[in-house]
């Protein structure tokens, strides 16, 4: 399916180079996975998820097994995962993600960003339409071939395979079938580096480097919230 260009996502990655943000950002995804589906890994996909993340950004073993001690504490707090809709300026297509224990306190803050960024925080449903939900799988590329593997994983729900920047592949499947694509690759011992739920972009939008700017300044805002897991937009 050839070489994956990702759509820009230098702001949100400068923001993941932060240590301590991301362990908070891996810190809630833990807390709400446990209280999802409990402790146990085995048999809870989105908790296995979190410890390859964890792993792949270098959090301590001990920090992730002290945040699953408080996801099944009674006094932890209970985070509602939240998605919010809008346009950056120029017409930019922005999805953010967040977690958050005040609804009320979130979204001020995010229309705060939208504002004052020239954007504008829209309706549910009025951005989501132009992505597409996807699992997506990091793996270490030593050993593998591209094509073969393609053969070898197209029964378990592959939708594109490439390569990164990196030199990585780079695996995507339809969001609801992360479950099978990832019980395939433990299976076939193949090492995983990272897995996200990930929206990727139908069209696309390519803009002069003053107007990116624009668009990665707000965007750059809005990962900085403590509320805000991710962000997504069709910058090209």
């Amino acid at each position: 399916m050839g070489r994956i260009f990702e759509v820009r996502k230098s702001s949100m990655f400068a923001r993941w180079d932060k240590m301590a943000k991301n362990f908070t950002r891996i810190g809630k995804e833990i807390a709400i996975a446990v209280k999802a589906s409990g402790p146990d890994p085995n048999n809870n996909p989105a908790l296995r998820r979190c410890y390859l993340n964890a792993k792949a950004c270098g959090m301590p073993k001990d920090r992730v097994e002290a945040a699953i001690k408080r996801a099944m504490g009674k006094d932890t707090s209970n985070y509602e995962e939240i998605m919010y809709e809008g346009y950056a300026p120029h017409g930019i297509a922005v999805l953010v993600e967040t977690a958050t224990d005040n609804s009320t306190r979130t979204v001020a803050n995010v229309r705060m960003h939208f504002t004052k960024g020239q954007g504008a925080l829209g309706t549910s449903g009025s951005v989501a339409f132009g992505f597409t939900h996807m699992a997506e799988f990091k793996l270490k590329s030593s050993g593998l071939n591209v094509d073969d593997l393609e053969l070898e994983l197209i029964d378990y729900g592959l939708e594109e395979i490439g390569e990164d920047a990196d030199g990585n592949i780079i695996v995507r499947t339809a969001f609801n079938e992360y479950g099978n694509m990832s019980k395939a690759l433990d299976e076939k011992k193949i090492e995983v580096v990272s897995a996200e739920l990930t929206w990727i972009p139908a069209n696309p939008m390519e803009l002069s480097e003053e107007q990116a700017n624009d668009v990665l300044k707000m965007i750059d805002h809005l990962e900085q919230d403590e509320d805000v897991q991710k962000v997504f937009h069709n910058l090209k």
